[in-house]
């Protein structure tokens, strides 16, 4: 609560504050705690944190961390068990616009603390603590969009929005909608689905048959671009005699997810609105198309996304189930997703915009940028029913990653963030309502 954490706060009499999280203890390693006080005395920094082993009861394992930076919102950033804070900044810390939150109070000393001074991630491994979470990546992901934390989650929307107007980088209300009347004729076909891949001769076919099943009163085509297979991903793609499917080869420089988007995005064949289908995954009825382009229509936004359900390779529901992002307010939403990890699926772009904006060529968070960058201009569309089944098998490249890769994957989103944030100030500060693509 945050009035156990101002009274802790204040009532602490020495010259740094220990915080350690969770109920299990924690072992240092010879001389740690005095490395950490150590390198908070050298660098003045306003909060310490280091890398530290994981012990899972059967094996001890080093667990590195990231580091801070602006970008680093999310209310599930990974400090570990231990922060050192100086006292003095603590202090000041909670003297402000303290607001009183039953489960974002911590959170809210983080960021508050963040706007005080620097945060030094000490790259040596100085503790052990027990690892209480075994789950893999991909079942932890889904936590912030779980309707039992729902309560917390708008405690902790409201503490992100808090400190974005602190730091200058809260946006109004979007109110920016597209007129598709000028994209008339400039299209051969309404909307194409983009089916990126890259060896899955598996699920393939799967998805390019549950995209070409779509019912619809407007011309569709179905995109997809192979990005140098070799297990037979190809064989499968072109076994399909359907005039709708466009298969691109890429050449074999890097591309990645990204790149394979805009190869699709910016062929002359790609329709007026762009459909998110990924290469193993498929639709979970034959009117998504169909329903994604009524909600551009009726909504007039620049983006759409829908809700989805997760299920195994035989379509079977799994937890959590339906996945549709509830927390999404036209008010706040844009400013919200500042914090999360992602705003969903599947998604679909009007693509005049997409083209202006372009994706960053990468294999994982390209769609997190595009959907911040629309966010900041144009209202984003929603869908709450599950039009999308996410088949979670062991193929996912996201099923069960290592510290290492979950680490690289949010130190760029939280990079992403870093730099919307940067250029949603400097929108404030200029006065204009578009700071340009």
């Amino acid at each position: 609560m945050s009035s156990e954490v101002k009274k802790f706060a204040l009532s602490s009499e020495t010259d740094y504050t220990l915080f350690h999280f969770g109920s299990n203890d924690i072992r240092w390693v010879d001389r740690g705690l005095e490395r950490m006080l150590q390198v908070a005395r050298y660098t003045g920094a306003v909060l310490c944190y280091s890398d530290r082993f994981s012990d899972s009861g059967t094996s001890i394992e080093p667990h590195p961390v990231i580091d801070w930076q602006e970008g680093s919102l999310r209310d599930d950033f990974d400090f570990g068990s231990v922060i050192l804070v100086r006292t003095d900044a603590l202090r000041k810390a909670v003297s402000g616009n303290w607001e009183q939150y039953r489960y974002a109070g911590m959170y809210q000393l983080i960021l508050a603390l963040s706007r005080l001074g620097e945060f030094v991630h000490i790259n040596e491994f100085l503790y052990y603590d027990l690892l209480l979470d075994t789950r893999t990546s991909g079942e932890k992901q889904f936590d912030y969009v779980n309707p039992r934390n729902r309560e917390v989650q708008i405690e902790m929307e409201a503490a992100c929005t808090a400190h974005l107007k602190a730091v200058g980088a809260w946006l109004p209300p979007v109110e920016k909608t597209v007129d598709f009347g000028f994209s008339e004729g400039q299209f051969s076909c309404e909307a194409s689905v983009i089916i990126p891949c890259r060896n899955r001769a598996a699920t393939i076919g799967d998805a390019i048959r549950s995209a070409l099943s779509q019912v619809a009163d407007f011309p569709y085509n179905v995109i997809v671009v192979d990005d140098n297979s070799t297990d037979g991903t190809v064989d499968v793609i072109k076994s399909f005699d359907d005039p709708r499917l466009v298969y691109i080869a890429q050449d074999d420089s890097f591309h990645a997810i990204g790149g394979n988007w805009n190869a699709a995005i910016f062929d002359p064949r790609c329709g007026r609105f762009a459909l998110q289908l990924d290469s193993d995954d498929m639709y979970s009825g034959p009117d998504t198309v169909r329903r994604f382009v009524e909600a551009f229509y009726a909504q007039r936004c620049a983006m759409v996304i829908g809700s989805y359900e997760i299920t195994d390779f035989d379509l079977n529901p799994l937890p959590p189930g339906l996945v549709d992002h509830r927390e999404w307010t036209q008010e706040n939403g844009h400013n919200n997703a500042l914090r999360i990890n992602g705003l969903g699926a599947p998604r679909g772009f009007f693509v005049p915009v997409l083209r202006e904006i372009g994706f960053p060529v990468t294999a994982y968070g390209e769609d997190y940028a595009v959907a911040l960058r629309i966010s900041r201009e144009y209202r984003i569309g929603r869908i709450y029913d599950s039009l999308y089944c996410c088949r979670r098998w062991g193929g996912n490249s996201d099923a069960a990653l290592s510290v290492d890769k979950v680490n690289a994957n949010n130190l760029y989103k939280d990079r992403l963030r870093t730099w919307e944030i940067q250029a949603r100030r400097q929108m404030m500060l200029s006065g204009d309502s578009y700071s340009g693509l």
